[in-house]
């Protein structure tokens, strides 16, 4: 791995930093990252062995990649000086809401830009990332973009009119699996469990599922749900509630809602 050069140092910049590091994909010595006005980069710096730089120039000489990761809503404010310093740069952007062409606008010279989406599994190395190119990439960008993403997890390539799509599934998803895992929490304390035991239950439940689900993908999780029923018994009890109020419905609405705020949020940017 050549150099790579990170614009913010947050939380999904340091799942990025640790997955690459971990993974033996780049060296600390090959890593580089800038904060804003706080001292995340220091940190991310202190615990890694990667470098903090201390001036755009600095961070940029002899990069080969960028990762832009710093919030959305300070891509506007961003250098002036960027448009040069990364000239013939891979530029790999994981900000929420910035499509290319307005990231075309920040790095005009980049010698390709890559928009990504990722969810904050991530930082524990168990995240989906969705991601697309402004042209096509060479061979050696394709790998470069696999080894970055791919620190956070598993990778989807997909076509950019698709990313809002991509942001209300799986970019909002985990907050949805959250709401799920709490309303089981305190529906198991309405039944008369410990809130301690509610909750373990229900997470240990979703979990486990997930992983029968990742183990029969070749299944659909219908015919995962039919196994777990039967005839008028508990579990049909259940589902017959939850077909009585609508529960796909919402669980459609809830993701409609969350992609065509994304639009939105695209629209504005």
């Amino acid at each position: 791995m050549k150099k790579i050069a990170f614009i913010g140092a947050g939380r999904m910049a340091s799942a990025i930093v640790g997955g690459l590091i971990n993974s033996g994909n780049a060296r600390p010595a090959d890593i580089a990252c800038i904060g804003g006005d706080d001292d995340t980069a220091a940190k991310l710096a202190a615990a890694t062995g990667v470098t903090a730089a201390t001036s755009l120039e600095a961070l940029l000489s002899g990069a080969d990649a960028v990762v832009l990761a710093c919030k959305p809503q300070q891509l506007a404010g961003l250098d002036a000086r960027l448009a040069e310093l990364t000239a013939g740069k891979l530029v790999l952007s994981i900000l929420a809401g910035k499509r290319l062409a307005r990231l075309a606008q920040t790095f005009p010279r980049a010698r390709n830009l890559v928009r990504a989406m990722p969810n904050t599994p991530g930082q524990i190395g168990a995240g989906i990332t969705a991601w697309s190119p402004r042209n096509d990439l060479a061979a050696d960008d394709r790998k470069i973009v696999e080894s970055i993403l791919g620190s956070l997890g598993k990778l989807v390539p997909t076509s950019e009119n698709l990313l809002d799509a991509v942001t209300g599934l799986s970019g909002s998803g985990p907050a949805y699996v959250f709401e799920f895992a709490a309303a089981l929490r305190d529906a198991g304390e309405a039944a008369g469990l410990p809130r301690a035991d509610a909750y373990r239950l229900a997470v240990e439940t979703i979990l486990g599922s997930a992983k029968l689900m990742v183990q029969q993908a070749n299944v659909e999780p219908e015919e995962l749900r039919n196994q777990v029923t039967s005839p008028n018994g508990t579990t049909y009890a259940g589902l017959k509630r939850m077909e009585a109020h609508q529960f796909r419905a919402m669980i459609r609405d809830t993701v409609l809602a969350a992609t065509a705020r994304s639009e939105e949020l695209s629209r504005d940017a």
